[in-house]
């Protein structure tokens, strides 16, 4: 009578077993066939994103070829304007950055602190130095008194942005010519009409006319061994010997004489000797503004006049 129970049981925990067994299978086999409704969304979510994955990479693909047919397309037309290739700043500075970081990552730590207490020394030397200049520039300032203000110092055009500068001094190619000729002022790209403006104290020593080759022109002497040049102009707003002020209106910009375009052709002179405009806007110009229109003077190649 004792083995029936346990028969009982045994035949329970069988069927149990196989019951479970079959549960088991069936749950497998339908795992493998149908999809849960989460397996199903996540499946089809999957597939939603790959093909919007695909669309914006064809895109991309799209807008990368239409960005470097522009790139092309510009690069042409600089080289029939101005018969050369345009140097590009950013590409050449991102090199240098990566060849430093290189040169980095092969010193050791104690190097890498030595070279770092020795351009720390550097600079400080260099400060030092630019502290005594500052100095001496300051007390030739002050002794100059109210003659600073014939000192040019600002810029002949409005160039808030610094992108109308187009032509700077040096040896440029010649528009007509077709040759390297020596370009001893900088060009401002600007339509006719704007007003130009006289970058220091000083009287009007000359006012040429269209039969020039600098074809409308201004001459204004500054009285300091200082003469500064407006060329090209539509129209002269001044007079023989008329007193003006920095910051004054002097002429309207245009395109007169030999000249490829409208533009300003602006120059400087010392003590008869033409020197680099860039070098006088310091009254407007923060360091970095500095920096950032000395590199786009020393960019161009081809003059417009």
């Amino acid at each position: 009578m004792a083995r029936k129970p346990k028969n009982k049981v045994t035949k329970f925990i069988t069927t149990l077993l196989t019951w479970v067994g079959a549960a088991l299978v069936y749950f497998a086999i339908f795992s493998l066939l149908f999809d849960t409704p989460a397996e199903y969304e996540l499946r089809h979510s999957t597939d939603r994103m790959r093909a919007e994955y695909q669309a914006l990479s064809a895109r991309y693909d799209s807008l990368n070829m239409v960005v470097n047919n522009v790139i092309e397309r510009d690069r042409n037309i600089f080289g029939i304007l101005f018969e050369s290739t345009p140097y590009d700043f950013n590409s050449d500075y991102e090199q240098q950055r990566v060849a430093l970081h290189e040169k980095l990552l092969e010193q050791s730590k104690g190097r890498m602190l030595k070279d770092l207490s020795e351009q720390t020394e550097l600079l400080e030397a260099k400060i030092a130095q630019l502290d005594n200049t500052y100095s001496t520039f300051q007390s030739k300032l002050d002794s100059l008194g109210s003659m600073s203000n014939n000192i040019p110092s600002i810029q002949p055009v409005i160039n808030h942005q610094l992108t109308l500068l187009t032509a700077g001094y040096g040896m440029l190619m010649h528009p007509f010519y077709r040759a390297l000729q020596s370009h001893q002022g900088i060009d401002y790209t600007i339509p006719e009409g704007e007003s130009i403006f006289a970058t220091a104290d000083g009287v009007v020593k000359d006012v040429l006319g269209k039969t020039s080759t600098s074809g409308i022109t201004v001459v204004i002497d500054h009285g300091n061994g200082y003469t500064t040049s407006y060329s090209h102009l539509q129209k002269a707003k001044v007079k023989r010997r008329q007193r003006v002020r920095r910051g004054d209106i002097i002429a309207i910009s245009g395109n007169s004489g030999l000249s490829l375009s409208p533009h300003l052709h602006y120059e400087v002179r010392y003590e008869g000797m033409r020197v680099d405009p860039v070098h006088y806007f310091f009254m407007e110009l923060t360091p970095d503004e500095y920096q950032k229109i000395l590199r786009i003077s020393q960019s161009g190649m081809q003059s417009f006049d």
